[in-house]
């Protein structure tokens, strides 16, 4: 075992018995990637912070249910899509008007600002493509080639058919691929 993840069973051990250090190097490690996942899912940096934090929270008060099966950032990342999932549905179901964002995080758009210019801008250009699709397309596109879950993980968290999420993952990368095709026009 690398030292990383030694180290990571071991501050798990110690939140296990309530220690708020071992909590609170865990997060200063994941925070911004939970963040990032959170604010791909809901487009929003508030509701992005506050699902992290409730995740977070969620995660340390549950975290004698991590079975230790996949890693200790995996759990927590499944907690944070789920979460995220939630929220979006909720707000959606609710039609909350869409807001903008006034006060930007150290990330934007989920692309830490430090990467090369000419990559950054594709990046960008991508991700502000796919907040133009349709809510279930963006979404099915997120978790599969950003968050990495297989279709199978998909058709779990979006409760959906296997057939059905297939069928949307390449209708929405088709509706992608049109959208940046209509952009370099």
């Amino acid at each position: 075992m690398t030292p990383t993840i030694i180290h990571i069973k071991d501050l798990v051990a110690r939140c296990r018995h309530g220690d708020q250090r071992a909590q609170m190097e865990i997060y200063d490690r994941y925070y911004k990637a939970m963040y990032n996942t959170a604010y791909r899912i809901t487009g929003h940096s508030a509701d992005a912070e506050d699902i992290m934090q409730e995740s977070f929270l969620n995660a340390f008060t549950k975290i004698e249910s991590f079975k230790e099966n996949s890693t200790f950032g995996a759990w927590l990342k499944r907690i944070v899509v789920n979460e995220s999932i939630t929220a979006y549905k909720k707000a959606a179901k609710l039609g909350e008007v869409s807001y903008n964002d006034e006060l930007k995080n150290e990330v934007e758009d989920g692309v830490a600002l430090n990467e090369d210019d000419k990559d950054n801008e594709k990046v960008r250009l991508i991700l502000k493509q796919m907040k133009l699709l349709k809510d279930n397309y963006r979404l099915g596109l997120t978790l599969h080639l950003i968050e990495g879950y297989d279709y199978e993980e998909i058709c779990e968290i979006m409760n959906i058919s296997y057939a059905n999420c297939r069928t949307m993952i390449s209708r929405a990368k088709e509706s992608l691929r049109k959208k940046l095709q209509d952009h370099e026009k």
